[in-house]
C-alpha cells in the first residue's frame, strides 16, 4: 500500500460567480441589420488595432500605454466603447497566456515521456501506474526523432513565454485555417466571409452599477427595449436622442428573466453581447452579471441525510453496442452509513451530432438526475476529474481508443453545467479526489450488489465508492466474522459503524447472556452452554436415565 498515492480530502464545490442567458433578436428589420454590422465591423476594426498594440507590448505594458491606448480609442467611438474594447483586448491576451502556458506543461510531460521510454530496454512491458519500453527499435527511432521536434518547440514556446509574446487571431485560427480548405469544409468563400465578418465584429459592453438599466452602452430597459451608443463616426444612423439607435425589436429571456429584471430595475451592472450566427442567419443577444459569493454549506451538514453518488465515464463497449455511442452516468444513493440504497439509476446521453446538440444531450441527462436527487433531498458526489495531462499521446502510445476516450469526454462543460444547474436547484455538489474509485469499487462492491434479478456494472460500484468517499467512510467493505462462530462468537462485522466510532476495525467484545435470537438476553438457559443442548456427542446424553455400556472388565 505504500506506492499507492494520498486521497484528497473531499469538500463542497462552490457555486458559480456568474450567471449567463442569451435570447434572440427576432425580426429585425434590414435596417436594423445593416446598423448592426456597420458599428459592429468598425468596432470590430478598433479592436484589431488595440490588440496589435497589447501584444506589441508583451511584458512592458502598464497603467500608463492601457490610458494612452483608451484615449485614442474614445476618439473614434466613445470613452465607453473604449474601456471595452481596452478590457476585452486584456482579457484576450491574458487568456493567450493562460493557454501558452499549459502547452509548455503539455510539451514538458510529452518531452519527459520520451526520455523515459527511450531509456528503457526495448520491448519491456508497462503496467498499470507505469508506462514500459518502445516496441521496436523502428519505433524507438521514430520517437527519438519526435524528442528533438519537441524539444525544438519546448525552447520555442519558453522564449516566447519569457519575452512576453504570444499569437492570437481575431475570429479564430481555426476559422482561419479553414479559408484554406473550403471543399473538405464544405464551404463556399461567400459563406466563409460571412462567417469570418461576422466573428470578428465587436459588439460588447460591460455593465456599470449606478447607471440607467445598468449598462450606457447598451441599454436593455425592463420591457425589453434594445438600444445602443454610436460611435463617433456613425452617428448620423441613430434614430433616438443621445446619438443612439433603438432597435424595432424587443427581448425577453425566458430563463432567469425574472433576475435579469430585477437587477436591470434596480440599475445593478449587466453585460450584454450581440452577435450574428452566420450559419443559422440569426442574431441573438446575450446578458451576463456577476454573483455575490455565498457561503458554502459545511460537509457535515451535507453529509447528514446521505449522498448519491455519480460516476462519469466513457463505455467503449457500451458505445460499440449503440448506434452512435453513448456515455453512461451511473447514480447511486446510499445512506448516512454508506450502505447502497435501493437499484441504482443510469443517465446516458450522446456525444455525436454537432456542439449544440451534445450541449444539449448534456443538460438533458444532468436535468433528469438532479430532479431524481432533488426528490430524495440528497447531496450529489462527483469525481474531480481533470484529463489535462492524461491527452497526450507519448504517454499511451498506440492506445488510440483509449486517447480518443479521454480526449472525448466533456469534463469541463459537464461540470460547469452541473454546477450551474445544481445551484439553481439548490442541491449541494461534493467533489472526491478520483484516485482507484472505479477499481476498489470494482473490487469490494461489484460482486456483493449482483444478484439474480440485478446486474451491477463497474460504473455502479464507482458511484458507490465515490459516494462512500465523499462521506468520509472508505471505500471497502468489513471484513465477515469467521464461519465457524458465524454471529455467536464476534458479531456482524458486517454492520456499519460511523468513522469516529473508537475501535470499529476491531473485533466486537463479547456480551453476557444467551447467544441465541429466540430466547433474549438475560432469559432461559445459557446458549453458550452446549452441554444443556440435546445433540449428538454431547455429555448430557450420558446421564442417569441413560443405559451405561457393557464394562469391560470381569
Amino acid at each position: 500500500m505504500g506506492d499507492l498515492r494520498s486521497v484528497a480530502t473531499p469538500f463542497v464545490m462552490p457555486a458559480p460567480s456568474g450567471v449567463t442567458v442569451r435570447d434572440r433578436l427576432k425580426g429585425l428589420t434590414t435596417q436594423d441589420e445593416q446598423v448592426l454590422r456597420l458599428v459592429g465591423g468598425h468596432l470590430g476594426s478598433l479592436a484589431a488595432q488595440d490588440l496589435k498594440l497589447r501584444c506589441a507590448a508583451g511584458l512592458e505594458h502598464d497603467g500608463d500605454s492601457w490610458a494612452s491606448r483608451k484615449r485614442v480609442l474614445t476618439g473614434l467611438s466613445s470613452s465607453r466603447w473604449a474601456g471595452s474594447l481596452t478590457k476585452a483586448t486584456h482579457d484576450v491576451w491574458a487568456l493567450a497566456r493562460r493557454g501558452q502556458q499549459a502547452h509548455i506543461r503539455q510539451l514538458e510531460a510529452g518531452v519527459n515521456m520520451i526520455r523515459h521510454r527511450l531509456s528503457l530496454p526495448l520491448g519491456e512491458k508497462g503496467s498499470k501506474r507505469a508506462t514500459g519500453g518502445y516496441r521496436s527499435r523502428r519505433e524507438w527511432h521514430a520517437k527519438s526523432r519526435r524528442l528533438g521536434v519537441l524539444e525544438d518547440r519546448l525552447e520555442q514556446a519558453r522564449a516566447d513565454w519569457a519575452a512576453g509574446r504570444v499569437r492570437v487571431v481575431r475570429g479564430g485560427k481555426r476559422l482561419l485555417n479553414t479559408r484554406h480548405h473550403l471543399q473538405q469544409a464544405r464551404l463556399s468563400e461567400e459563406a466563409w466571409r460571412a462567417r469570418w465578418e461576422a466573428s470578428r465584429r465587436f459588439l460588447q459592453a460591460d455593465g456599470e452599477s449606478g447607471k440607467r438599466y445598468g449598462n450606457e452602452t447598451i441599454r436593455v430597459s425592463p420591457d425589453g427595449q434594445v438600444g445602443i451608443k454610436l460611435p463617433a463616426p456613425l452617428v448620423h444612423l441613430a434614430n433616438a436622442p443621445h446619438g443612439r439607435y433603438v432597435l424595432s425589436v424587443r427581448v425577453s429571456f425566458a430563463h432567469r428573466g425574472e433576475m435579469w429584471a430585477d437587477r436591470v430595475e434596480a440599475n445593478r451592472a449587466v453585460a450584454y453581447r450581440i452577435h450574428e450566427d452566420a450559419q443559422r442567419q440569426r442574431w441573438y443577444l446575450t446578458a451576463s452579471w456577476t454573483l455575490p459569493p455565498v457561503q458554502a454549506v459545511p460537509l457535515d451538514a451535507v453529509r447528514a441525510g446521505g449522498m448519491v453518488g455519480v460516476d462519469t465515464n466513457a463505455d467503449l463497449p457500451h458505445a460499440r453496442l449503440r448506434s452512435r455511442g453513448g456515455t453512461p452516468t451511473a447514480a447511486w444513493r446510499l445512506d448516512v452509513h454508506g450502505n447502497p440504497v435501493g437499484a441504482p439509476r443510469r443517465f446516458d446521453y450522446e456525444l455525436s451530432g454537432t456542439a449544440d446538440h451534445r450541449d444539449a444531450q448534456v443538460r438533458h441527462a444532468l436535468t433528469r438526475l438532479l430532479h431524481w436527487a432533488r426528490r430524495h433531498r440528497l447531496a450529489i458526489a462527483v469525481e474531480d476529474l481533470d484529463f489535462t495531462a492524461e491527452t497526450s499521446r507519448e504517454k499511451h502510445g498506440r492506445r488510440k481508443k483509449f486517447r480518443k476516450l479521454i480526449s472525448g469526454m466533456p469534463v469541463a462543460r459537464l461540470r460547469a453545467r452541473l454546477m450551474s444547474m445544481a445551484t439553481e436547484l439548490g442541491i449541494p455538489l461534493v467533489a472526491v479526489d478520483p484516485a482507484y474509485t472505479s477499481r476498489w469499487g470494482a473490487q469490494h462492491w461489484q460482486k456483493p450488489l449482483t444478484s439474480k434479478t440485478r446486474k451491477t456494472t463497474r460504473h455502479d460500484a464507482a458511484a458507490v465508492a465515490i459516494g462512500r468517499r465523499a462521506l468520509g467512510h472508505p471505500i471497502r467493505r468489513r471484513t465477515a466474522p469467521p464461519r465457524t462462530h458465524q454471529s455467536d462468537g464476534y458479531g456482524h462485522r458486517t454492520v456499519q459503524a460511523r468513522p469516529e466510532t473508537p475501535g470499529r476495525e476491531e473485533t466486537r467484545p463479547r456480551i453476557p447472556g444467551p447467544r441465541t435470537r429466540s430466547v433474549p438476553p438475560g432469559r432461559g438457559a445459557n446458549a453458550g452452554d452446549q452441554n444443556a443442548q440435546h445433540r449428538p456427542g454431547r455429555s448430557v446424553e450420558h446421564g442417569f436415565w441413560q443405559q451405561d455400556s457393557l464394562p469391560l472388565g470381569p
